[in-house]
């Protein structure tokens, strides 16, 4: 492993440990040229996933981009980082589970909503304020609006 300080290969791991709900290693590193220490996570990847945007473009699947997306919709918000990991992995696990290599932005985005909606409203709102590309504050007012009349549904 390449040291992210002074990029020499000559890391050493001095302590592992698997997570939680074991799907992840925790890999603690020290470099031989610089001494610095940092954390690396080793996790299984079934298949290479490309992510289609709206535009046409190809996009390798980042793992990192989705955690960013829902540490901002979750932002000040109280649920805890285990939380958002485990909703991030089955989300990643549900995309692997669909058996095709590419897909479109517009399905990574309903699996964040639907795992939002169960998580957080707030959360869910900021979302969707963003994925659906909220204009006006009556847009969001329509939308609180539905989500009350399914709050009373269901």
């Amino acid at each position: 492993m390449r040291c992210p300080f002074c990029s020499t290969e000559d890391t050493q791991v001095k302590d592992s440990r698997p997570s939680d709900d074991s799907t992840v290693i925790r890999r603690r590193r020290v470099c031989g040229a610089c001494g610095a220490r940092f954390t690396t996570f080793e996790r299984v990847q079934l298949r290479e996933l490309m992510v289609v945007k709206t535009n046409g473009d190809k996009e390798t699947f980042d793992r990192e981009k989705l955690v960013r997306s829902m540490h901002i919709a979750l932002r000040k918000r109280p649920i805890a980082d285990d939380r958002i990991e485990k909703v991030v992995n089955s989300i990643t696990r549900q995309l692997e589970a669909l058996g095709e290599a590419e897909i479109p932005t517009k399905r990574v985005g309903e699996l964040v909503m639907e795992a939002l909606l169960a998580l957080d409203h707030v959360a869910y709102v900021r979302y969707a304020s963003v994925y659906r590309d909220f204009r006006s504050p009556t847009d969001f007012n329509e939308f609180v609006e539905m989500l009350k009349r399914q709050g009373e549904q269901g």
